[in-house]
C-alpha cells in the first residue's frame, strides 16, 4: 500500500525533528538533530516547502522525510532524505518526488540537467542497493569528528610571535570573514562562489553568536585564516568552517584557530566540540585535527545523481 504523502509545514518541524533523531539513534546511536536546525532548513530563503519538501505516513506515523533547495541558480540541486529502515517503499516514492522536482529547478534555471548531491551516513537506514539502481553514485566521504574537552583547555592560547588572532567585531571583519572563506575554499570539493548577502544567508548571520568568530593574521600577510564555531547544539559545540589562505598555510594558523575555539567552548562548560572534514582534502585539514585529538564519530557520503 502507497504512504500518504504531502508538503512540509513549518509547524511539522517538531515531528520531523523526532524523526531524524529515531533515524541518528540507529545511525549513529544517539540523537544530534536539534528543532531550530529543522526549523532553519524550511526557512532557507527561496525554499516553497509546498513543491520542495515531502513527508510520508504509515498511518499517522511519520515515517520518512525529504527535501531539496537550490543554491547554485545553475544545475546543482543539494537534496535531504531520511527514511525507517521498515519504510523503504516510502524512501521510494520521496526519492522519485525529490529527484522530478531536481530537474524541474534545474531547468527553471536554464540548466539542461540537475546535478544532485544527497548527504547520507556511510550506514544509512535507507537502502543503498535502491540508491544505485536509480543511477545515484558515491562521489565523496566526509568524517565528523569529535574531540573530549578538558577543564584546562579553557585557557586561551598565547599567539606566537608575529601571529594575532581577533574576535570577529562589527560589519568591516564580518565582510573579511566572508572574503577569506571564499578564498580559502576555491579549488575545494563541490564550493561555490557565493555573495556576501548569501554567505550571511548560509550561515545564519542574524542568529549567528559573532563572539565565536575568529580572524587570524600575520604582520606580512594581515588577515590570513578565520574560524567561525556555533554553541546551538544540545550533543556538541560545533566549528562550523576553518580556513586558512593557501600562501599561510604551515604556519600554524589553523592549530591557533582551533585552539581558540576549544578554550572557548571548554569555558562555556562544554565538554565535546565537532567539525566535519573531507577525507580527500589536499590541504592537510585531516592531520591537522587528528593532532589536536580530533576522532571520527561517524562517517556522510556524498551521492550524487545526474538527471537529465
Amino acid at each position: 500500500m502507497s504512504p500518504f504523502v504531502r508538503p512540509a509545514t513549518l509547524a511539522d518541524a517538531p515531528a520531523v525533528t523526532e524523526l531524524l533523531n529515531q533515524i541518528d539513534r540507529i545511525e549513529i546511536g544517539r540523537p544530534e538533530t536539534d528543532l531550530h536546525t529543522v526549523e532553519a532548513d524550511f526557512k532557507r530563503p527561496g525554499s516553497d516547502l509546498s513543491r520542495d519538501s515531502w513527508l510520508a505516513f504509515d498511518g499517522e506515523r511519520l515515517v520518512a522525510y525529504a527535501l531539496v533547495w537550490d543554491k547554485s541558480q545553475g544545475e546543482r540541486i543539494d537534496a535531504d532524505h531520511y527514511v525507517l529502515p521498515d519504510q523503504q517503499h516510502a524512501g521510494r516514492v520521496l526519492l522519485a518526488a525529490l529527484e522530478a522536482r531536481a530537474l524541474e529547478m534545474a531547468r527553471a534555471n536554464g540548466a539542461r540537467r540537475a546535478v544532485l548531491h544527497l548527504y547520507l551516513n556511510a550506514t544509512p537506514t535507507i537502502d543503498q542497493a535502491l540508491l544505485r539502481t536509480r543511477d545515484w553514485t558515491v562521489v565523496r566521504r566526509y568524517h565528523v569528528l569529535e574531540k573530549t574537552l578538558q577543564p584546562a583547555e579553557g585557557l586561551r592560547p598565547e599567539p606566537p610571535a608575529g601571529v594575532r588572532v581577533r574576535p570577529c567585531s562589527g560589519e568591516g571583519d564580518r565582510e573579511a570573514v566572508y572574503a577569506l572563506h571564499q578564498a580559502a575554499f576555491v579549488g575545494h570539493f563541490d564550493f561555490r562562489p557565493r555573495t556576501y548577502r548569501q554567505w550571511l544567508s548560509d550561515i545564519d548571520a542574524e542568529g549567528l553568536d559573532w563572539s565565536l568568530v575568529w580572524i587570524a593574521g600575520t604582520g606580512t600577510l594581515g588577515d590570513a585564516g578565520f574560524l567561525v564555531a556555533q554553541d546551538d547544539r544540545e550533543a556538541m559545540g560545533w566549528i562550523r568552517s576553518i580556513g586558512v589562505l593557501r600562501e599561510a598555510r604551515a604556519q600554524g594558523l589553523g592549530g591557533l584557530l582551533l585552539r581558540h575555539a576549544f578554550a572557548a567552548f571548554a569555558a562555556r562548560g562544554r565538554d565535546t566540540v565537532g567539525l566535519g572534514v573531507d577525507t580527500a582534502n589536499a590541504t592537510g585539514a585531516p592531520k591537522l585535527y587528528e593532532r589536536h585529538g580530533m576522532t571520527v564519530h561517524f562517517a556522510v557520503d556524498t551521492w550524487e545523481l545526474v538527471a537529465t
